[in-house]
């Protein structure tokens, strides 16, 4: 399936990460979430990122890389790329930017938030349209 995703990170302590071309960047304890596309297979994509060996290519790859960072759960919806931004900007307004973190070929202040609570979340996704990733459910750390 083709479409939007949202992957729910949890970052259980402090960290700095280098990001490529972002350079060192620090991340406070807390949830995060990631949002993108993929045109051609959203599940394939998925596993890619939850592979913590893997060639770093995307922002993403340098954070998901990190020891103790996991993704939780992923939300997705069927949707045309042009999506994907509208989401990002959506969650400008319930979220921290981590400013261009996974917006380097557009024009949003970042694809990445800190969230104050997994909860507030869900919720909010589930509103949006998107629904949980059913191959990803099993790996969801977090309850509801």
């Amino acid at each position: 399936m083709n479409g939007i995703y949202a992957l729910v990170i949890e970052v259980p302590n402090s960290i700095v990460i280098d990001a490529g071309v972002l350079r060192q960047l620090k991340l406070e304890k807390g949830f995060y979430v990631y949002v993108g596309s993929a045109q051609a297979s959203i599940e394939k994509r998925v596993a890619r990122h939850l592979k913590k060996t893997k060639r770093k290519f995307w922002h993403i790859d340098y954070l998901l890389g990190t020891e103790d960072v996991s993704v939780v759960t992923v939300f997705q919806t069927r949707a045309p790329k042009s999506e994907e931004c509208k989401i990002a900007r959506l969650l400008e307004r319930v979220g921290t930017a981590v400013n261009k973190f996974g917006s380097s070929d557009c024009r949003c202040r970042s694809h990445l938030f800190r969230v104050e609570s997994y909860e507030f979340l869900r919720d909010w996704l589930n509103e949006l349209g998107l629904g949980r990733l059913a191959t990803c459910e099993k790996k969801a750390g977090v309850s509801g």
